[in-house]
């Protein structure tokens, strides 16, 4: 009977402790969209708070975001080297001469030179809304206030590891106005959600030398005027506000746009 009395009281207590439970960010998630994988590039908001991680763009990942070009320059058959523009100390060094504008923040938040606070809280650039944020609540409710409905999805890149040389495939625009959300470079966990006027984004299908196929996250800004005009300048020898500029989005992105399919609510 005693036995009895404390299963009963056990249960109780874990319903309780249920009901008042904060739910996790992968619960939340499931809340809005139901049985829709969460994609990869968020994997980092699950680490618990408090805990640090590696930096987590390295050296060859950098690739993946210094890679500019034109946007007539999206088209079958094409051939890109990533990383073409710079190498990493030279787009350190440059950024921490520079303002902070939209191409610096996708490409690396040099934590030796600016604190994590003070990339957050530094001024946006020109046409730019940026919101940092670090958990995948925080995230979720961010990009539902922004486009006003749950009617969205995260499209991410998914490149290879060790491969540099790909050929376009195929091109597909999948939004305008995108919201980017990307992890910043310092070992806490948080992730530049931001917004900026006059882009298109597309999923560009490469492959690679050894037949690897490729998903790459493709922005391009068909206002410049906020860009790095040193690393511009360096990679396509254009100016700032001239012409539209694309780059590819890394693995540790993605980018909200509206969802026009009921099936398939989100793209990994």
């Amino acid at each position: 009977m005693e036995f009895a009395h404390v299963s009963v009281l056990a249960l109780f207590c874990l319903a309780f402790v249920g009901i008042g439970a904060t739910p996790s960010g992968e619960d939340y998630w499931q809340s809005v969209w139901p049985s829709t994988p969460l994609p990869k590039a968020f994997y980092d908001l699950l680490i618990p708070s408090g805990k640090t991680t590696n930096l987590p763009i390295r050296a060859n990942e950098l690739k993946q975001y210094s890679t500019l070009f034109f946007q007539h320059d999206l088209y079958p058959g094409k051939k890109f080297t990533l990383g073409n523009t710079q190498s990493e100390g030279n787009i350190i060094r440059k950024i921490g001469k520079q303002r902070q504008g939209v191409t610096d923040s996708i490409w690396l938040a040099n934590k030796d030179k600016q604190s994590l606070d003070d990339f957050c809280n530094s001024p946006t650039a020109k046409g730019e809304h940026k919101h940092c944020v670090s958990s995948l609540e925080s995230m979720i409710d961010h990009v539902i206030s922004h486009f006003g409905t749950t009617k969205i999805k995260a499209i991410s890149s998914t490149f290879a590891q060790n491969q540099d040389q790909y050929v376009v495939e195929e091109v597909k625009k999948v939004g305008d106005n995108a919201v980017m959300c990307h992890r910043l470079n310092f070992e806490k966990v948080v992730f530049n959600c931001h917004q900026v006027r006059a882009t298109n984004a597309y999923v560009v299908s490469l492959v690679a030398t050894d037949g690897t196929k490729t998903n790459a996250l493709t922005v391009c800004h068909h206002d410049t005027r906020g860009m790095n005009p040193e690393l511009l300048y360096d990679a396509l020898k254009v100016d700032p506000g001239t012409v539209p500029v694309c780059h590819f989005i890394g693995n540790k992105a993605a980018a909200w746009v509206p969802n026009n399919s009921v099936d398939h609510p989100c793209v990994i």
